[in-house]
């Protein structure tokens, strides 16, 4: 199997003897029986022939082709003779339908080429979604018509912390930046013909003092100077979250209407993390909507917040997914877990009949440092090697071989971008470790050393062609350093 050099690694593959130039010629075809994004690629002396489960599985079983073809396949223009390739069948399928990843513009805006680029990364490696972390305290990056302030206010911010720490150090360049509405619609389009899912994240309620900068009525006014507060420069959990009043609700209607106007996802997320409770437990409005709606607390609140977009989302035909916090205080019926603080908020939703998408930040947290090398740029969080990733486990034992195990609909990678101020930061940080994590979800034999064979034989030729600037096995190379912005670590 190693010869090949295929990653991921294929479910079954017959060599038919001998290998010799291709010549071009690619037939594809689809034929149900073979399942969702399955698909069979033979090779020989006339061409290739795709047989598809469906549209994606011939679209995956290019990609197959094209790492048979040589790394030269990835540039975006052809350069030398026909290649040499292997005669051989491959049979193949992915192990989950939800292949992910996920990217926060919000605390570094990514320009829309950098994300359509993004999109060509997930597709080369079988990744067939893309999440993105669209708003946040630091930033609001999606045009909503009928609130323009988000994106006049709130998607500048005057200044952005260097690093972590404190004292803080500052870079006072003004940040910021935001998508039109058609600048999405085409991001979704091109992954679309990829047969990539754009899932959009809007957070409630908290996370939200860009919105609140914006329009101060939507946050705890009877407590707090909202009129005071400005788009947030730092980073850290932050106190500042909306209200529970009805005119806020109807606010997040309105955005949410417009992104589903844009976005035709299944699932549309809506944060609902780290969202601390001190204002909604010193204000007396909030007390009193927990008094108004019977709810226990101020987690029931939080709760009662998110089986109302739950029930909204749900009249519109679409799903609420968020970050396993809105577990807290009880879920709704059909609300999908993100399970990112550890597995037991996924192994609990499941076991109580709820969709999840893995996510723990124990093993596929990308903006987590790689290594103790001094060079790490602003290392942060808790060492995640490329072996880490390689060995994240997507069904936790305590599911696997139950029937709860179905409830898992597969996994994501997430890099966080407080400190990966550029896209070549976030390429730093995010390969080849998403080459590790794409193999995870879509193989099911996991050899970490012909893993590791396949990537030094072929794969690092191959990002090199399509110009990512990955972190080398040895370490950050000179360029990819940041000395003197400090970090943390866990």
């Amino acid at each position: 199997m190693d010869k090949v050099n295929v990653v991921p690694s294929p479910r079954t593959i017959e060599y038919r003897g001998g290998s010799g130039p291709f010549g071009g010629e690619v037939r594809a075809r689809v034929d149900p029986g073979l399942g969702n994004e399955a698909y069979r690629l033979t090779v020989g002396a006339d061409g290739a022939e795709i047989v598809g489960g469906d549209e994606a599985g011939i679209f995956w079983g290019r990609q197959t082709l094209r790492q048979l073809l040589g790394p030269d396949a990835f540039r975006r223009a052809a350069i030398g003779g026909p290649p040499v390739v292997p005669y051989v069948t491959i049979e193949d399928a992915p192990r989950f339908g939800w292949r992910g990843f996920m990217l926060d513009v919000a605390r570094h805006f990514m320009p829309k080429d950098g994300v359509l680029r993004y999109v060509d990364l997930l597709a080369a490696h079988k990744l067939n979604v893309l999440h993105l972390h669209l708003t946040d305290d630091q930033g609001w990056r999606v045009e909503i018509e009928r609130y323009p302030r988000l994106t006049e206010v709130g998607s500048w911010r005057r200044r952005s912390q260097r690093g972590w720490g404190w004292p803080a150090q500052w870079d006072y360049r003004p940040h910021g930046g935001f998508y039109t509405k058609d600048d999405l619609r085409e991001i979704v389009a091109y992954a679309a013909q990829r047969h990539i899912t754009v899932v959009p994240e809007i957070d409630i309620p908290g996370h939200s003092q860009a919105a609140i900068a914006a329009y101060p009525e939507l946050g705890n006014g009877d407590v707090i100077d909202v009129a005071a507060l400005e788009v947030k420069t730092d980073w850290g959990v932050n106190p500042n979250v909306l209200n529970a009043e009805e005119p806020t609700l109807r606010f997040y209607e309105g955005v949410l209407e417009e992104v589903l106007e844009v976005f035709p996802s299944t699932f549309v997320h809506i944060g609902g993390d780290e969202c601390l409770k001190d204002q909604w437990r010193r204000s007396p409005a909030a007390q009193a909507r927990i008094d108004e709606l019977g709810v226990e607390d101020e987690d029931g609140l939080q709760s009662w917040i998110i089986r109302h977009f739950t029930g909204w989302l749900a009249g519109r035909g679409r799903r609420l997914v968020g970050w396993d916090e809105i577990l807290e205080g009880g879920l709704a019926e059909g609300a999908t877990v993100a399970s990112w603080k550890n597995y037991e908020a996924g192994i609990i939703a499941a076991e109580e009949g709820h969709d999840v998408v893995m996510c723990p930040r124990s093993a596929v947290y990308l903006d987590y440092r790689e290594s103790e090398d001094p060079g790490e740029p602003v290392p942060s969080g808790k060492v995640t090697t490329l072996e880490d990733v390689y060995r994240f486990e997507v069904v936790p034992p305590r599911l696997a071989g139950t029937p709860h195990a179905e409830r898992v609909l597969g996994a994501q990678a997430n890099m966080w971008t407080e400190v990966a101020e550029t896209p070549q930061r976030v390429d730093y940080q995010t390969f080849p470790r998403l080459v590790a994590f794409a193999e995870v979800v879509w193989s099911h034999e996991h050899d970490f050393e012909s893993f590791q064979r396949r990537l030094h034989a072929a794969h690092y030729a191959r990002l090199d062609a399509m110009g990512v600037d990955y972190r080398r096995p040895d370490g950050p190379r000179p360029w990819q350093s940041r000395p003197g912005i400090p970090g943390y670590s866990r």
